[in-house]
């Protein structure tokens, strides 16, 4: 049986542990599926140090396929599906896949990735829900076609997450986790007891948000490593999500600040209706959240609501309790029992108490991380071994509570996503019409920031919205939706330091001076 699940379909085989938009998967029926998926993949020359990439949506073969993966020493590779082609195509080549799952919903824009020579290591292509569709055959094929004996041998094999940079493509993040070495699967367990601290384990977790970004991730998948079951919707919505938390008894839920807003935007009759005894932890992050909003969930769901904040580099560096947040509101909390963080200034020395400067962190337990086939960037992220940043600013106070400044890179965080602008802006400098661009963040107040393209034309080009569709259709074409730029102004010239640099604080200030706050 496989490792991480034997226990739990022996102990519980008939209770539900997956729960999609399309129905549910009972903890044996699980074991049983991931024995399959494991031999399968293996019966196609996957394992040790081989990578599998999946662009599906939130449901049960998402999670039985990283299953498998973890049991046979594969690297999986969790896509965003807002990407077009020539971005997935991207993280193909680089991630070295070798197997590709999909879904019905993303099959398209997967197809013509394949096509780009970028993906052509891409050998075993699988398609979840559906027959087949062009050359992605039946997963559901592969699954009953192989064996559903315990797969030998089994060894680790985890995520590579792909995060965005300031420069360039993005980068795959490789982790203690990644695995591909040979190592024990039985860490996993380890790490799943230890998420006990932040979320009921085992209990029922909702995943509302897409399981391809690290925090949902991580407060879903690992959860389960433990015996939590996960109940997803694919697509965010707030009334179903709570409806979904009273059936089936949900104890712990991850949610950005945009979805927060919009639960408390809900009719009063839905709010009234909602009961939510069952929720032991509901945890916030990936943006900053308004007070307001944090005050009024908390009034509404109690002191259930903790704050935390994070990486995908470092997973989980701080929390803040509601009660914590009451009293010192504004900080995102103490570290975590396992991370350590140091506040340095710009010449290199440790700062005192109430100093801003860039924030490092070590985690004690030894664990780091590395960004694939890119060994500059990841030296560029490290103080010494095992200390790294992820290019934020701020203090820790008298009481070790940790307080953000500011972001040192120019990350625009939109609805809870990491947005980098130099990507926007390499799309933009390629169009003929352009001569200069810069892209910024400026306050929105359902999703925090939106992305704005501040544009210096080529001389004859009109500053009409003949040009602005223009620029917009072209960075739809090559970049996903979300990067999109939401509007663009036009300039003379941007505002640049004597080296160069562009002054972007110069281009955010006239968007940010009424706002209430700085990120």
């Amino acid at each position: 049986m496989a490792t991480l699940t034997a226990e739990f379909a022996e102990q519980k085989g008939d209770t539900i542990a997956l729960v999609d938009d399309e129905g549910t998967r009972t903890w044996a029926e699980l074991d049983e599926r991931i024995n399959r998926l494991a031999n399968g993949l293996r019966d196609r020359g996957l394992g040790v140090g081989d990578t599998l990439a999946i662009i599906a949506g939130n449901r049960r073969e998402w999670f039985e396929v990283t299953l498998a993966c973890a049991h046979i020493g594969v690297t999986f590779v969790p896509v965003n599906w807002h990407w077009v082609a020539e971005e997935i195509a991207y993280v193909l080549g680089d991630s070295g896949a070798t197997a590709v799952v999909t879904d019905d919903r993303f099959a398209d824009v997967v197809l013509e990735a394949l096509d780009d020579p970028q993906a052509s290591g891409v050998t075993t292509r699988l398609i979840a829900g559906v027959a087949g569709r062009g050359t992605l055959e039946s997963l559901e094929d592969l699954v009953t076609g192989s064996s559903a004996e315990s797969p030998a041998d089994q060894s680790l094999g985890g995520p590579m997450f792909y995060t965005s940079g300031t420069t360039g493509q993005p980068k795959g993040v490789r982790s203690s986790l990644t695995g591909g070495g040979g190592a024990p699967v039985e860490i996993y367990q380890l790490v799943g007891a230890s998420f006990g601290d932040y979320v009921p384990v085992p209990g029922i977790t909702g995943l509302c948000g897409p399981v391809y970004h690290s925090a949902q991730w991580a407060f879903s998948w690992l959860p389960m490593i433990g015996g939590s079951s996960v109940v997803m919707q694919h697509k965010y919505d707030s009334a179903h999500l709570l409806e979904l938390i009273d059936r089936w008894d949900i104890t712990n839920v991850h949610l950005v600040p945009t979805q927060l807003k919009r639960l408390l935007d809900l009719p009063d009759d839905v709010r009234s209706a909602f009961d939510g005894s069952s929720l032991e932890s509901v945890l916030h992050g990936a943006a900053p959240c308004p007070p307001a909003v944090k005050q009024q969930m908390i009034d509404w769901w109690g002191s259930v609501v903790t704050e935390y904040y994070g990486s995908t580099e470092g997973q989980i560096i701080t929390t803040c309790s509601s009660e914590q947040w009451m009293s010192k509101g504004g900080s995102v909390g103490p570290p975590v029992g396992t991370m350590e963080i140091y506040v340095v200034g710009d010449d290199g020395e440790r700062l005192g108490p109430n100093e801003d400067g860039t924030l490092y962190f070590r985690n004690v337990m030894g664990t780091d991380f590395e960004y694939h086939n890119a060994p500059e960037k990841t030296e560029a992220a490290h103080l010494e071994p095992g200390v790294f940043t992820t290019g934020d600013v701020g203090h820790l106070d008298d009481d070790g509570y940790l307080w953000l400044s500011s972001r040192k890179i120019d990350m625009v965080i939109s609805g809870g996503v990491n947005i980098y602008p130099a990507e926007i802006e390499g799309v933009l400098g390629g169009h003929a019409d352009v001569a200069d661009a810069a892209v910024i963040g400026i306050p929105n107040e359902e999703f925090g920031e939106e992305v704005k393209a501040v544009v210096v034309l080529r001389p004859g080009v009109g500053t009409g919205t003949e040009t602005t569709d223009r620029l917009l259709d072209h960075c739809r074409e090559h970049l996903a939706g979300y990067k999109v730029p939401r509007s663009v102004d036009f300039v003379s010239e941007l505002p640049r330091t004597g080296t160069g640099k562009i002054k972007k604080n110069d281009l955010r200030e006239p968007y940010w001076a009424e706002a209430d706050r700085s990120i």
